[in-house]
Parts: structure tokens; C-alpha cells; sequence
């Protein structure tokens, strides 16, 4: 059995970012494996053949989807409590990864889809914008008065979201959201999972995260 679990990640995936924030929060060590993915290296794909990040190879299973990736790591350790959410919690991330994520790809990847109008599907992304708003309105945080692995799993993906246009993004009047947003972008959490590494290559030292 290899020593310790290893993931495999790739820095700028929102996918991969909110797999490293719940390993971070939940103080698992692992060996942090970054690829390209125009390159991919031969032992990632003989690891998960799909050829998506964040793949984690713990040494008894490999576990291929981020949601599980972080549902495994805090189930290990969960000092801040982010498993404890109710329902709602991953209803919210369902239609994150769900709607919104498909939104958001049409409106970034807009010339990759020319049978679909632009503003049209940023429209469909509002409308989670909206709501993620409505409840950060009332609370700090998606959930209430702490954060969830609501805030970690959507966090990435608004973020992506911002990049496309953020002077459009910040003209919406989401003032909540982009204070929730933006908290998160000067966190010491972002700046850590944010670390660059070279692409990883067979022999190299380890690089152990967090």
C-alpha cells in the first residue's frame, strides 16, 4: 500500500480547487500530483482512464468525482464541521454543478457553442447568482452564521464565473455575493490551494498538500 493518498489535481480546475479545500480544512496530508491537462501523464490515466481532475487514490480505491473527494477527506477529519449542513446545502450544490455549471460553460466557452445565444445562458446563470445572493443577504455564509461545504463546493465555480467579465460581474449589485466572494479571494485558504507547482513527473520528490 502506498504511503499516503494521492491526488491528483490541476491548479486552475474549479473542480480540483474545492477537492484541495476540503483536504485543507480537514488537515489530511496528501501527495499533491499536478498535471497538465493537454499533457496527461500516463499514470494519471492508468489511475482514472476518464482523464478528469481531481482524481484520489487513497491505496485501497480511487475515487474520481470531487464531491466524493471531499466528502472522503472530511469524513476522515472535519474540525470545522462542514459535513453538518442540512438538505438545502446539497440541493444548492446540485444545482451548481447541475444548471449553473452548464451556464457557466456556454457563457465562457460562448464561441464553442454558436447555436446558443450568450446572453441568454449568462441570464440562466443569474438566476443561481440571484438566489446564492438572496441567502447571503441574511448570513454570512450560504448556510447560516458558519461556513458548509456548501460555501467550499460553489465557491470555485462563482468564481469562475466572475473571471469571464468582473467589471459586468460587479455591475449586478450582488453586493452579498461579492463580499462572500470576495472574502474568499484574499483568504489564507485560497492563497494555499492556490500554490503553483511544476507538472508532476515520475521520480520527482513529493509534494505533500496541505
Amino acid at each position: 500500500m502506498q504511503a499516503r493518498p494521492i491526488l491528483w489535481s490541476f491548479r486552475r480546475c474549479p473542480y480540483a480547487m474545492r477537492a484541495r479545500l476540503a483536504i485543507r480544512s480537514s488537515g489530511v496530508r496528501v501527495q499533491l500530483q499536478e498535471i497538465l491537462l493537454r499533457d496527461k501523464p500516463a499514470a494519471f490515466l492508468a489511475t482514472s482512464p476518464k482523464g478528469t481532475v481531481p482524481v484520489l487514490d487513497t491505496g485501497e480505491r480511487v475515487i474520481e468525482e470531487s464531491r466524493d473527494i471531499m466528502v472522503w477527506a472530511l469524513s476522515q477529519h472535519d474540525p470545522d464541521g462542514l459535513l453538518n449542513m442540512p438538505a438545502a446545502g446539497h440541493e444548492l450544490i446540485d444545482a451548481c454543478d447541475g444548471p449553473f455549471k452548464t451556464a457557466l460553460d456556454h457563457t465562457k466557452y460562448a464561441i464553442r457553442f454558436p447555436d446558443l445565444d450568450e446572453q441568454d445562458e449568462r441570464a440562466k446563470a443569474l438566476v443561481f447568482l440571484a438566489a446564492l445572493n438572496a441567502r447571503l443577504t441574511k448570513a454570512p455564509f450560504l448556510m447560516g452564521p458558519r461556513r458548509t461545504l456548501a460555501d467550499i463546493a460553489i465557491l470555485p465555480f462563482v468564481r469562475q464565473f466572475a473571471n469571464t467579465d468582473r467589471a459586468w460581474f460587479d455591475a449586478q449589485r450582488f453586493d452579498p455575493l461579492i463580499q462572500w466572494l470576495d472574502n474568499f479571494l484574499v483568504s489564507d485558504d485560497f492563497a494555499a490551494i492556490m500554490t503553483k507547482y511544476p507538472p508532476w513527473q515520475s521520480g520527482q520528490d513529493q509534494v505533500l498538500f496541505p
